[in-house]
């Protein structure tokens, strides 16, 4: 008699982009991709950022309310980080009086204060308690004899005016690079299979045309190679990512990268990643 490979599968959906008056329409959707998930089995879904469109913390509990109503809203059940819509008012940093300051310390502030009540508003899924919670953060999944670790860094960056515009490129801060690699983290890591989860894309295009280079530039995770490299020092086999609206997945010197797309592109595409018996990972996307 054959035996049957015990598997753990987790959901990856990334960038909503929810928005004010257009939630209603789009929760509708965003239901039945739940649904279709939770009927799947899937053991924890990822949420890679840019969960609103517009940084309003109202759209930030919209979507609290939905995993809360399908019973997911709990460590075990999801992980949600910020993307640059979640934390960045455009049109709050553009005004006059803050585009004009030569000050990028108010910037930085305000960004850190947004960062703050994202965690507080979803620190159920990051802690799983009342502790105080930031970035990086690691959880360490047990399901059954398998040990899952996901491993989240933060890569949204103030908006600059010359060197940020759009408010969309990415970069770590090297002090949670840093933590990553305590010992203490090492430590809790062992014997357990690694992905590491982050809003920009380390990777977009490759292009000799001005405009496409000049849009790369925009987007791109500043420190990407640092951040890679990092993964890979504490063992992470995939990195999963969203920001770059495309569903692809590709390999970056042994680390499978995964961009989940954009659900407010296609509400009916979510990742799977599969955790099989002998430890290693595979990817495919579904479409219900």
């Amino acid at each position: 008699m054959a035996l049957i490979e015990k598997t753990v599968r987790i959901a990856h959906i990334s960038d909503l982009h929810l928005s004010g008056g257009a939630v209603k329409v789009q929760e509708a959707r965003f239901r039945r991709l739940l649904d279709a998930v939770q009927s799947g089995g899937y053991g924890h879904i990822v949420f890679t950022g840019d969960i609103v469109d517009t940084a309003a913390p109202r759209d930030w509990f919209a979507f609290r309310r939905i995993l809360e109503q399908h019973g997911l809203y709990a460590w075990e059940g999801v992980t949600v980080i910020p993307g640059n819509h979640d934390l960045i008012n455009l049109e709050e940093e553009m005004r006059f009086y803050n585009a004009l300051n030569p000050d990028n310390a108010g910037r930085k502030r305000r960004l850190r204060k947004k960062m703050q009540h994202f965690c507080e508003v979803f620190r159920e899924t990051m802690t799983g308690d009342e502790s105080v919670v930031g970035f990086p953060f690691v959880k360490v999944m047990q399901f059954g004899e398998a040990s899952l670790s996901l491993v989240m860094v933060n890569s949204v960056f103030n908006w600059l005016p010359f060197d940020n515009p759009l408010g969309a490129r990415g970069y770590v801060e090297q002090s949670e690079l840093s933590a990553l690699l305590d010992p203490s983290v090492c430590e809790a890591l062992e014997g357990s299979t690694v992905i590491g989860v982050c809003h920009h894309a380390p990777r977009i295009y490759d292009s000799g045309v001005f405009i496409d280079q000049a849009f790369d530039w925009g987007m791109e995770l500043i420190n990407r190679s640092e951040v890679m490299d990092t993964f890979r020092r504490i063992g992470a086999s995939m990195l999963l990512h969203g920001h770059f609206h495309r569903f692809q997945a590709y390999y970056d010197d042994g680390i499978l990268v995964v961009n989940g797309g954009s659900f407010s592109y296609n509400p009916r595409r979510f990742g799977e990643i599969t955790l099989h018996q002998d430890g290693h990972l595979s990817h495919r996307f579904i479409t219900i």
